[in-house]
């Protein structure tokens, strides 16, 4: 299988940001616990047990593939209003997932759709 290259994705310029979170996000167990001491309105859902993350459990931040509860009205994130440093790992880091390109960034990724875009148009 093919490694995906190592892009740069600049969310700042993204003009849709809580376009990646519309299906909600998995999150690490300990991270939750803080954001649900922290008093931030939303809930969790699907937890399981997951050695990827650094519990060894991980939950949801969405039923199925809704948004992620944690969008205000906005389209902003209350976590990260609230405050950054309470901002799960996955959300800072995506399109990200352990240094690669996500596999669903084509999906999500309003930047990184803009790069393909292009390429396509200049033949690449």
């Amino acid at each position: 299988m093919k490694k995906k290259e190592k892009e740069i994705i600049h969310c700042h310029k993204c003009k849709n940001q809580s376009d990646c979170c519309k299906f909600g996000a998995w999150i690490d167990l300990e991270e939750a616990k803080k954001i649900i001491a922290a008093g931030i309105k939303g809930d969790f859902f699907h937890f399981e047990a997951d050695k990827a993350f650094p519990s060894g459990y991980k939950v949801g931040t969405s039923i199925e593939d809704e948004r992620c509860v944690f969008l205000d009205p906005d389209g902003l994130c209350r976590v990260h209003k609230f405050d950054y440093g309470l901002k799960p790992v996955t959300c800072k880091e995506f399109p990200y997932e352990d240094g690669e390109l996500s596999d669903i960034a084509h999906i999500l990724c309003v930047p990184y759709k803009a790069r393909i875009k292009n390429r396509k148009k200049k033949g690449k």
